[in-house]
């Protein structure tokens, strides 16, 4: 459920879509999960680089809603640095 005056997904619920039943709070968007592309970050292991890759299914609560795709508000993962030896090494 994305709040439409910040455009942050606030809330997930489960909702069969009739109104009869339940309906959404003024102000807010309701998205079907299973079928909203989203926008995660991937990582690329040849090129190893992480960039956003669009996933259906995959948005979550503080996810930014731009009208096509759920963004992750997480910063882009840091992969640690792995270090280089050269010679015999003891496992």
């Amino acid at each position: 459920m994305v709040d439409t005056t910040i455009n942050i997904c606030d809330n997930v619920v489960m909702w069969d879509g009739n109104p009869n039943t339940w309906t959404p709070p003024p102000d807010h968007l309701m998205l079907v999960q299973a079928t909203t592309p989203a926008k995660v970050w991937e990582y690329d292991s040849v090129a190893k680089t992480w960039s956003l890759g669009a996933q259906v299914g995959a948005g979550q609560i503080n996810f930014t809603w731009d009208g096509t795709y759920l963004t992750t508000n997480e910063p882009q993962p840091v992969t640690p640095t792995q270090p280089v030896t050269t010679g015999a090494q003891t496992l």
